[in-house]
């Protein structure tokens, strides 16, 4: 954040007539100019003549609050809600990582090399031990996660899931080891390793790349597929697989679009009950109907995968693999699809209309 803050600095001196020489290794996103323009308007030019370190630590600060808001709000549009949404710096104010490692200590899972403090995990499975406290006297992000990971734990939950980026893969055993320090079970951390997702257009990929602030936002791939699609396709593969979303198929009006495939079974099944309406054929009750006239093979395949869907919503909870229910519904999409392709609904036989409605 604070190499962040620095560049907001210059962006915020540039845009106030400034000629300023940006380094390399800054992030060049014109979501910082954005920032630096905020800011503007709020202070004018009161930061232009500060000290710098005044200038950074009011920019750390106003940018986070920018930008998480705009995170709150794409996550909303994107149909995703926090309850709640917690900053380390509560574990820094409330003197949590201290007292966390106090209790290490006091059972004696803590030890010096006489410069730094390190966390014995290779007692709880880890390849090595871990630093906690570094030589300059911080404590490592380690030390701030196992805090965080109590403070869960301490507000009643008996089993907290993480979701990390796959490059974290050789974090899990430390983490593992420090809940299980606290005297909680492994079993009680569930992990979930996510692959990156390459956008393609049209089959080519799109270049991204922070530093030189070329990347595509979710709010810009919303605005772009819309939600459901947005939402479709990030589920359509395990998160522990590479996933491409190809932003030109996902617009496609056609049965290469997987999300319009599904979409489309639902909108043909909404237009048999609605001429069902039309026609003043009202919806059957079930008890009430005799189901011996459904007697096509596509009726009874299409009758087993319904069957199958309770089952595949709670595997899905259990199992915490949500592409699971896209799976499942192209699956009964394409089931569905076969039988309206061969088989009438609304026919003249009433009984065979309300058996198949």
């Amino acid at each position: 954040m604070i190499s962040d803050a620095q560049v907001q600095a210059q962006r915020y001196r540039e845009l106030l007539g400034e000629k300023i020489e940006f380094p390399e290794t800054c992030y060049r996103g014109d979501y910082i100019k954005d920032i630096a323009g905020k800011i503007i308007k709020e202070e004018g030019e009161k930061y232009l003549h500060s000290t710098e370190e005044a200038a950074i630590s009011y920019f750390t600060s106003i940018a986070g609050q920018i930008i998480l808001e705009e995170i709150k709000i794409d996550l909303r549009d994107f149909g995703v809600v926090f309850d709640e949404y917690f900053s380390e710096k509560e574990l820094y104010k409330n003197d949590g990582v201290t007292k966390l490692l106090d209790k290490l200590q006091k059972q004696g899972f803590i030890y010096s090399d006489g410069e730094t403090l390190w966390f014995k995990t290779t007692d709880f499975g880890d390849e090595k031990d871990r630093v906690v406290i570094r030589k300059n006297s911080e404590p490592t992000y380690f030390a701030a996660d196992i805090a965080y990971h109590q403070n869960k734990f301490a507000r009643g939950f008996d089993t907290v899931i993480d979701i990390w980026g796959a490059d974290h893969h050789g974090y899990m055993p430390r983490m593992w080891a420090g809940i299980q320090a606290l005297g909680y079970s492994k079993e009680s951390l569930k992990i979930i390793l996510v692959q990156l997702v390459n956008l393609l257009r049209s089959g080519v990929p799109v270049a991204m790349s922070t530093r030189s602030g070329e990347f595509v936002t979710l709010r810009e791939v919303l605005d772009e597929v819309g939600r459901d699609a947005a939402r479709y396709n990030f589920l359509m593969r395990r998160s522990d697989s590479h996933l491409d979303f190809d932003l030109e198929v996902a617009k496609k009006q056609s049965n290469e679009n997987p999300v319009y495939y599904v979409q489309y079974a639902h909108a043909r099944i909404c237009s048999i009950l609605k001429m069902a309406q039309e026609r003043g054929i009202a919806m059957p009750v079930y008890a009430d109907t005799d189901l011996s006239f459904l007697r096509e093979p596509e009726e009874k395949t299409l009758i087993k995968m319904l069957v199958r869907y309770p089952e595949t919503i709670y595997g899905t909870a259990k199992s915490l693999e949500p592409h699971r229910i896209p799976f499942y519904l192209n699956e009964l999409a394409g089931v569905f699809h076969s039988y309206y392709n061969k088989n009438k609904v609304i026919s003249e036989n009433d009984g065979l209309t309300a058996a198949r409605l």
